[in-house]
């Protein structure tokens, strides 16, 4: 029996790929990134790239968190994920500094975004506001007046 062992930088490109969409795990990962082990159990737990952390790998589900630099790296890039939802620009501010997403101020949201996905928020201009979860669907986020379309769990004015 010949057991081979995995790449760790395929491993963190197919988890994105199926997360964000195909091909993004390349194009977040670059071959240069820096994959950091938990100490406890040895597993994935932290990517960097020129000392600022893209994402973590969540040991509860072995999804992505990504940092403000990962989704910054996934918009400037126009990498073509699917996990964009972009608020008006009169409450951009308010979700720059950690302030949830209602989904009244939702101006578009992608389709394939299910509840308790990753997402990124964007304003208008396409200029990364926040990271956080989906509370909604994406198409919910779309038809809904009232309530929370996504938990933020870092603005981009909190960073730093």
């Amino acid at each position: 029996m010949v057991f081979v062992l995995e790449n760790p930088l395929n491993r963190i490109r197919s988890v994105a790929d199926y997360q964000f969409g195909k091909g993004v795990g390349e194009k977040l990962f670059p071959e240069n990134v820096e994959i950091i082990y938990s100490k406890r159990t040895g597993r994935i737990r932290y990517i960097y790239l020129n000392g600022k952390r893209l994402a973590t790998l969540r040991p509860m589900d072995g999804l992505f968190s990504l940092s403000i630099e990962g989704a910054k790296r996934i918009v400037e890039n126009n990498i073509p994920a699917r996990c964009l939802v972009t608020v008006k620009k009169d409450v951009s501010r308010f979700i720059a500094e950690g302030g949830d997403v209602f989904a009244a101020h939702v101006v578009k949201a992608d389709k394939e975004i299910r509840p308790r996905d990753e997402v990124i928020v964007v304003d208008e201009n396409n200029r990364v506001l926040a990271v956080g979860r989906a509370l909604l669907s994406g198409e919910e986020m779309m038809a809904f007046k009232t309530g929370v379309a996504v938990k933020v769990r870092r603005g981009f004015l909190e960073e730093g």
